[in-house]
């Protein structure tokens, strides 16, 4: 462990290597790489920490036990040589998330790794002197219910999260590659896994659906809310209430002759089919709504993969701060969302991913399905004493987004002006009490 008076840590986390087939390109190995390189020239009495999910070793079904490190030494023998030669100027520490919890059950992994200059820490949690205070470290995973690890060090240890990446995960890596664009790949980008069907939808309809059925229902889709509301004073005219609407749309149209009367018809078939939802949809609102009332009343409307991404990990850190005040920083991943929250006296980190992330817009008009743009948000985080306290900031590593590559025009059309733009946190500094 590096000396707490000048002790820099680094932390990083959700690397995710590995897995099978498409799961098996690390999109940011080369950023990583540069990262370690870095690492290894560095003067600062300097610690890395890789908080969990290092490895994506639930998607690798091929083989098992630390055959598994095996296949990693194969698949990524730059990675590992870089580990060495960086291990040799500061110290790497490893700490087992979920997707990489066999690290917690397996000694053999604790000597594979110090082969390359790399600490396995099997424990849940580790804590590291920073000044005058000290960090807690944690993957995180076992604040999420789907994920937590109750028998920790069992390798036959199985959290329903386990399940749901070695069939679906790995099956999408698997199956990757038979789609038109090889997209489903990014399926470990998607989170909360609630989101799951909506971008099953979105990607099927701007990648997988036949152009020529695509083309055909944009039009339909785009003006549905205008047809919806079209359809409402069609039935005003039909009951004798109110038919100005009608009438100035119809005179309006005639003006641009053959085109206004073809853009009728098609106004015609959209009001005709919106009408028609519009009378279905609502008896179906009030009975979802009355089915809604109705499983809140008997306490199971959260559902077993809903998971709250903030409120287990602020009690969690709060625990840690009352039991140990020397402890100015929680510190996990496992959520993917980069963030620093002020908690009592201390500050809740998370250091987020490696991986892609998807961030959902919805169209500006009609009901196109939502589109999920791709970015990179790659950081490390430094945690380092200073004359008042501690600081955390966020060093970005450069990657740029894939927008351009993954994303059609039309999704880009229907999202106009409405692309993400993600931010790391600011620096924050917990101060030392005086």
């Amino acid at each position: 462990m590096v000396a707490a008076d000048d002790a820099v840590i680094y932390v990083i986390s959700d690397l995710h290597i590995g897995g099978d087939e498409q799961l098996e390109e690390a999109e940011s190995l080369e950023e990583l790489l540069g990262f370690l390189k870095r690492l290894a020239t560095t003067d600062e009495n300097a610690e890395l920490i890789i908080n969990g999910d290092a490895f994506g070793l639930w998607e690798i079904t091929s083989v098992e036990g630390p055959e598994k490190f095996d296949y990693l030494l194969r698949r990524y023998p730059e990675l590992f040589e870089q580990l060495r030669a960086t291990g040799e100027n500061i110290q790497i520490t490893l700490v087992p998330g979920n997707h990489d919890h066999e690290l917690a059950a397996y000694d053999e992994y604790i000597e594979r790794f110090a082969k390359y200059n790399v600490t396995l820490v099997q424990d849940e949690s580790i804590t590291r002197s920073v000044g005058t205070r000290s960090v807690h470290f944690e993957h995180g995973h076992q604040q999420d219910p789907n994920n937590r690890i109750e028998d920790w060090g069992n390798p036959y240890a199985t959290p329903l999260g386990y399940f749901y990446n070695t069939h679906v995960t790995s099956q999408a890596g698997q199956l990757s590659e038979r789609g038109r664009y090889n997209w489903l790949k990014d399926v470990q980008a998607v989170t909360p896994t609630e989101r799951m069907p909506v971008w099953l939808l979105s990607k099927y309809f701007y990648r997988e659906m036949n152009p020529l059925l695509r083309y055909a229902l944009v039009p339909f889709l785009l003006l549905f809310n205008i047809s919806a509301v079209l359809a409402v004073v069609t039935g005003l005219q039909l009951a004798d209430i109110w038919s100005f609407p009608v009438m100035w749309t119809v005179a309006f149209l005639d003006q641009f002759g053959r085109v206004g009367t073809a853009l009728w018809f098609v106004l015609a078939v959209n009001v005709a089919v919106a009408g028609l939802l519009v009378l279905v949809g609502i008896p179906l609102y009030f009975i979802r709504r009355d089915v809604r009332i109705t499983i809140q009343r008997f306490g199971i409307f959260e559902t077993a993969l809903t998971v709250d991404t903030e409120t287990p990990y602020e009690e969690a850190a709060r625990e840690v701060f009352a039991d140990r005040p020397e402890t100015a920083i929680f510190c996990y991943g496992h959520t993917h969302r980069p963030s620093v929250r002020e908690i009592d006296e201390g500050l809740l980190v998370n250091t987020g991913t490696w991986l892609k992330r998807l961030h959902r817009r919805d169209g500006i008009i009609g009901i196109l399905p939502p589109v999920f743009y791709p970015s990179y948000q790659l950081s490390a985080v430094r945690i380092a004493a200073e004359s008042n306290g501690v600081a955390v900031e966020y060093e970005t590593i450069e990657k740029p987004n894939p927008i351009r590559d993954e994303l059609t025009l039309t999704e880009r059309l229907v999202t106009l002006g409405r692309e993400p733009n993600p931010e790391l946190p600011d620096r924050a500094v917990v101060e030392d009490e005086t």
